[in-house]
């Protein structure tokens, strides 16, 4: 291709081919220009576009902060349902056990085959050693198993246990015991015995006391009106029965019949209108009457050195407390194979067992509440306390129905410790206690072991039902491991529990105390219905007895009706 200058130097001898050569130049030139326009305004267009998507992925990259920080937020919330939610599906599955399983924390077959299917669970997918051997969990199964049959056996007798009752025998004669043929009567060969249990249905009858008046027998020497002296009344100036009294204090506070429908069954099945506040003033003047014998069984477990005690709510109609029922409390003091002790108070806290355990020396079985620990700092020469195996037993039994691994391990451990209390069960209480120290404290310091390396562990939630179960046991370790003390302490205060269960019962039907001032009767009758039964007593006999004896008993004779003394005027007779 030829330079401009040597084009330049072939034209320039040539004038009409220079002209067109310029012509082509000017022509190319504007083809340039117009080229170069149109560049010009498709790179102004390209940098608005790329102005506009800088701009749109700004935006784009502000939302996806914002929605960054949604997602944690998200993920955060979801993260406190989900902890919520397991929660509050244990603490059901814990009430579902309560109120369907069986009682005393035994386990049922299809329990028993998920605690298998867990353990197999774990050691697949745990790499640490697994959280309960086969050989513990078979063995605890095998026991329960056994335990279970022998109950299914003892559930399924077929014969009636012997009783001493009333008999009525009716003779059932053949119609062909004459022979037709002959006219003599057939020889009796023997018979046949059908026993079946029958009812009589009581009878409300009206009782009248007959006192004849006598004048002079017409003579000097006997002058005057002689009257028999009217028996003391077990509530003076009213018509109250002792077989009523006795039959009341029993439907309220043994059967837990509501008083309205104790009004009901009067009216319906007797004829009979008993208001229901008479029988609220009966039974407060009853319970005035046995407040002595009340007080005498709160003296008798004072002056041991060793109580239990727990407390239960009650709905209380307070007159001040409008729109709603208030929240009262019965607290339960007792002494294993002695006395049962109720008082009732319009709070759970410490007033009212600070004053009750005023004069107190010695140690106190309870739960965790905090209450507890309290009153033993107020007063650390006085007393000491110990805990319950079987509330942290129950924490580990809540984390297991959340399908928790780790929770079979620290239930295998307290099978062992209860299985030695049932070797231990008949032995005394020096034997009992050396029995104890030689296997009890190494599952201890184990359990205590296990448990502090969970708490170390970041994965176990410290409000989860593990967690919950493991904090409850190292905060309590030194009062849990206490029992190991004494052999006259029990492992835990199952006992003290099953006292309170009655009157659990009794809320249910009559749902609430009428008033505040009305929460002491249930105590005191609850209290003597309740001891009865620790001393193997009818509260039947007992309170017939008992009501018919004190109204004319001076204070220092009535120690004589306390349960653990008692005798009926019948066995003295005899």
């Amino acid at each position: 291709m030829k330079t401009p200058e040597e084009l330049l130097r072939e034209l320039a001898n040539d004038p009409a081919r220079l002209a067109q050569y310029a012509v082509e130049l000017q022509q190319q030139l504007a083809e340039a220009k117009s080229a170069l326009k149109e560049t010009s305004e498709s790179l102004a267009r390209t940098e608005q576009e790329l102005a506009q998507k800088a701009q749109s992925l700004v935006q784009t990259k502000e939302e996806l902060g914002q929605t960054a920080d949604q997602l944690v937020q998200t993920q955060q919330e979801l993260a406190l349902k989900a902890q919520q939610l397991a929660e509050a599906q244990a603490i059901i599955a814990e009430l579902k056990r309560e109120l369907f399983g069986a009682k005393a924390d035994k386990l049922t077959e299809e329990q028993e085959e998920q605690l298998t299917q867990l353990l197999a669970d774990a050691q697949e997918q745990n790499q640490r050693p697994p959280p309960l051997s086969r050989e513990v969990l078979e063995e605890a199964l095998a026991q329960e198993r056994a335990e279970q049959r022998q109950r299914a056996k003892q559930r399924t007798r077929r014969h009636l246990p012997p009783v001493q009752l009333e008999k009525r025998e009716t003779v059932l004669q053949p119609d062909d015991r004459i022979c037709p043929t002959s006219g003599q009567e057939r020889k009796r060969m023997g018979q046949e015995v059908t026993t079946e249990y029958d009812y009589v249905p009581a009878k409300l009858i009206i009782h009248e006391i007959v006192r004849p008046k006598y004048g002079s027998c017409g003579k000097p020497c006997c002058q005057g009106v002689t009257i028999a002296p009217l028996p003391p009344r077990l509530v003076p100036q009213s018509k109250l029965g002792l077989g009523l009294a006795v039959y009341l204090l029993l439907s309220r506070f043994d059967d837990h019949v509501a008083y309205y429908t104790l009004e009901r069954i009067f009216r319906e099945r007797f004829g009979a209108v008993i208001p229901r506040q008479q029988m609220v003033q009966w039974v407060e003047k009853v319970a005035h009457l046995l407040q002595a014998i009340y007080w005498l069984i709160w003296e008798e477990l004072k002056a041991g050195n060793y109580l239990q005690i727990d407390e239960s709510p009650v709905k209380v109609l307070d007159p001040e407390v409008k729109g709603k029922a208030a929240q009262g409390y019965l607290w339960f003091y007792s002494r294993p194979g002695g006395y049962v002790f109720l008082e009732f108070h319009q709070s759970r806290g410490r007033d009212g067992p600070r004053e009750r355990l005023r004069g107190f020396r010695g140690t106190m079985q309870t739960d965790g509440y905090d209450l507890y620990d309290a009153l033993r700092r107020e007063q650390p020469r006085q007393l000491k306390r110990i805990g319950c195996v079987s509330h942290a037993r129950r924490k580990f039994y809540k984390a297991l129905l959340e399908s928790c691994s780790e929770a079979l391990w620290f239930i295998g451990q307290m099978r062992q410790l209860y299985r030695l209390e049932r070797e231990l069960k008949d032995a005394s209480p020096a034997e009992r206690r050396k029995g104890r120290l030689q296997k009890a404290p190494t599952i201890w310091l184990a359990m205590k072991r296990r448990a502090e390396a969970i708490r170390a562990d970041l994965r176990v939630l410290p409000k989860s039902t593990l967690g919950n179960a493991v904090r409850y046991l190292l905060n309590e370790y030194t009062a849990l491991v206490g029992y190991l003390r004494d052999g006259r302490f029990e492992i835990d205060s199952n006992l003290v529990e099953n006292d309170v269960r009655p009157s659990a019962v009794g809320k249910k039907r009559w749902l609430f105390i009428g008033h505040p001032d009305a929460g002491w009767r249930s105590a005191v009758l609850y209290t003597i219905i309740q001891s009865c039964r620790r001393y193997g007593i009818n509260p039947q006999e007992y309170l017939t007895d008992v009501l018919g004896r004190l109204p004319s008993m001076t204070n220092h004779q009535v120690k004589e009706l306390l349960p653990a003394r008692w005798k009926p005027i019948q066995s003295d007779a005899a």
